[in-house]
């Protein structure tokens, strides 16, 4: 850490500890690091000697041999996920291997190699363990007599055809009537109505301004958003994307990912314009520090404003003539959407963020890409179901937490709690019903930081308010916290995978205060530390009060993935979605759709009967030409710098 800059006399170089609570600042113990490259090597002698004298039985068995990475002779390739370590104290690598095929996680074998790679010696490393047709050997000679023996054998025989699993169009499906003819598109055809300076990654659009910002790490992050110049939220940040899988194999049960801890933000890559972002969208790269040099890759980002296919407010009323009302009055409805995806190994996330004309804003991901999954088993189907001939699809949850640090007008926020309550009550113009049951509000702030879940039926209402400025009937101006599709948190609770470095997954809110030394909510480092985090985010509650504070809201959005046959060959966004959406609750005196030009407000003219309407100058081109063009010619290359 250096600062302050730029360099004077004042300037200092210290270690970057502030931002890590669990006990050892900045520092990560060894066993525990990023398994990189030279570590891979350290262990392959290990893992080379083990799979060569047992060749002749992989061979039978799963019908591959391994005699390391670069020799000729090999026919498997080997793989390995996280946690590595429990604490630090030692290291430790499920290997599993697969057929080398773009479809690869898709076509899981049936084997395991579990070593013990504690420390900086290769010589100490050693073999704990080869699982195979749910038993666990030891030793090499253990697994040798069960082969002898024949008590082993491979129950279904996996595939080595990838064909099947890729996103090609596949001619056995036949053509859907009509499905030759370009799908809909959404256009911008009165113009780009949003500005975009991309030197400071500004952004302004119907009344939004905000910054964008970006991180290898956590990908775009936002700031400074503002509403009608009046600020409602610093900071709003993806701080995690973790997986935890369930299974009875060695890498299904112990298979816990971080994704920060492979610099997601390096895997936001290329976009299709026209069926990954609409045509005529804004296209920005993003560049990140990658060794001695830079790396950018091309058009990763992208910036559109679309129809939200329903109008933000309508209503007909009047009738007793032939078109059925006197008055009808609709407004369109549309967004800015900031979109990017990180293809993070299997799995690729699409990061949306959108603006809506009426002040809310709505956060989403989604998921799509090849499973992880596990060797089918009929006796595992409690994990998960079989999707191909030897492929079970591991049952799953992808919990993504982010951070939204409010500031509703000032730094000076509370949450405050309405909740749906039953009551039994007498009113004097029912005496016939004598006491009766109806519902009513009861409203409380939150005093102390905690984690908390959306209550069962939806039956509480969570707000950001600023309890010294009220609107103009006297209402507390705040945003609403509105739960989206697929609320969750992370299932297990008490895994020893999970068991101190993941709490921010495990509830579905969490309220704290703000603190220049909590800026996240996990390290990269963490996932690898389960019983001993770097970063302790149950530290950042204790206790503080976050009434009328500077208050730091974090959410999680997820699915729990029941797996299914669907998921081949990819998993669709149409149903791995997960959302959450920030509404203005009392932020103004009405709704904010009466600026909107964009509607039409049509009276039946009693005398004539004719409709008049008003267009308040926004008219409908009569011919409407558009020009479009291949995107795949567009596609360019990433460079480095």
């Amino acid at each position: 850490m250096v600062g302050p800059l730029p360099v004077s006399a004042e300037t200092k170089v210290e270690k970057l500890d502030y931002i890590f609570n669990g006990g050892s600042g900045g520092k990560i113990p060894f066993n525990s690091r990023y398994f990189d490259a030279a570590r891979v090597a350290a262990t392959e002698p290990l893992l080379i000697s083990v799979m060569s004298n047992i060749s002749d039985i992989t061979s039978d068995l799963i019908g591959g041999v391994y005699y390391g990475a670069t020799d000729n002779r090999t026919t498997l390739t080997s793989t390995s996920g996280t946690p590595l370590s429990f604490d630090g104290t030692q290291s430790f690598r499920t290997v599993m291997f697969r057929y080398p095929n773009t479809a690869s996680y898709l076509t899981p074998l049936d084997f395991f190699v579990l070593l013990n790679v504690t420390g900086t010696d290769p010589s100490h490393f050693k073999l704990r363990g080869i699982v195979t047709n749910e038993k666990f050997f030891p030793t090499v000679a253990a697994f040798r007599t069960a082969w002898d023996a024949g008590e082993l054998k491979e129950h279904f025989k996996q595939t080595r055809t990838p064909d099947w699993a890729l996103l090609d169009y596949k001619p056995e499906f036949g053509v859907r009537d009509l499905e030759d003819r370009l799908a809909p598109q959404s256009l911008e055809i009165g113009g780009k109505r949003y500005k975009v300076d991309e030197q400071e990654k500004y952004i302004e659009y119907m009344g939004w301004s905000f910054y964008t910002s970006y991180s290898r790490t956590l990908g775009l992050m936002y700031y400074d958003i503002n509403f009608k110049g009046e600020r409602v939220i610093y900071e709003l940040s993806l701080q995690e994307a973790a997986a935890q899988y369930a299974g009875f194999t060695p890498k299904a049960a112990g298979t816990v990912y971080h994704d920060t801890y492979y610099s997601l933000g390096t895997d936001l890559g290329t976009l299709v314009e026209g069926y990954d972002c609409p045509f005529g969208s804004t296209f920005w790269n993003v560049t990140y520090h990658e060794g001695n040099s830079s790396v950018v890759n091309t058009d990763a980002i992208c910036i559109f404003e679309a129809d939200s296919g329903y109008p933000v407010s309508r209503h007909r009323f009047g009738d007793g003539n032939e078109y059925g009302f006197r008055y009808l009055g609709t407004v369109k409805a549309s967004a800015l959407t900031m979109r990017s995806v990180a293809t993070v190994g299997n799995y690729d996330y699409m990061f949306d963020y959108s603006f809506h004309v009426d002040g809310s804003l709505e956060v989403t991901v989604r998921a799509s890409g090849f499973l992880q999954s596990s060797f089918y088993y009929p006796d595992q189907e409690e994990f998960g179901p079989r999707i191909q001939e030897a492929t079970m699809g591991s049952l799953h949850d992808h919990i993504l937490t982010y951070k939204a640090d409010f500031d509703i007008l000032d730094t000076k926020n509370s949450l405050e709690v309405s909740e749906l309550v039953l009551v039994n009550q007498t009113q004097p113009w029912y005496p016939e019903l004598g006491s009766f049951e109806q519902m009513q509000l009861q409203k409380s702030i939150m005093t102390d930081e905690s984690q908390f879940n959306w209550q069962p039926n939806n039956a509480a209402m969570y707000c950001i308010v600023n309890p010294n400025a009220t609107n103009a009937w006297g209402e507390k101006r705040g945003y609403r916290i509105v739960p989206g599709k697929s609320n969750i948190h992370l299932t297990p609770l008490n895994s020893p995978w999970t068991k101190h470095q993941s709490p921010f997954a495990k509830s579905h809110l969490a309220l704290s205060r703000h603190h220049d030394n909590e800026p996240y909510a996990n390290s990269h480092a963490n996932v690898n530390l389960p019983l001993r985090p770097q970063q302790d985010f149950l530290k950042f509650f204790d206790g503080e009060s976050v009434d009328n504070e500077d208050v730091v809201l974090w959410f999680n959005l997820g699915m729990h993935h029941f797996t299914r046959s669907e998921d081949i060959p990819v998993t669709l966004y149409s149903e791995a979605v997960s959302s959450i959406v920030f509404a203005p609750q009392n932020f103004n005196d009405r709704a904010q759709d009466g600026d909107l030009l964009n509607r039409r407000w049509i009276v039946y003219n009693e005398t004539s009967g004719d409709l008049y309407f008003d267009s308040y100058g926004v008219e409908i081109p009569p011919q409407c030409q558009v020009g479009l063009q291949e995107p795949v010619y567009g596609i360019k290359k990433n460079e480095e710098i």
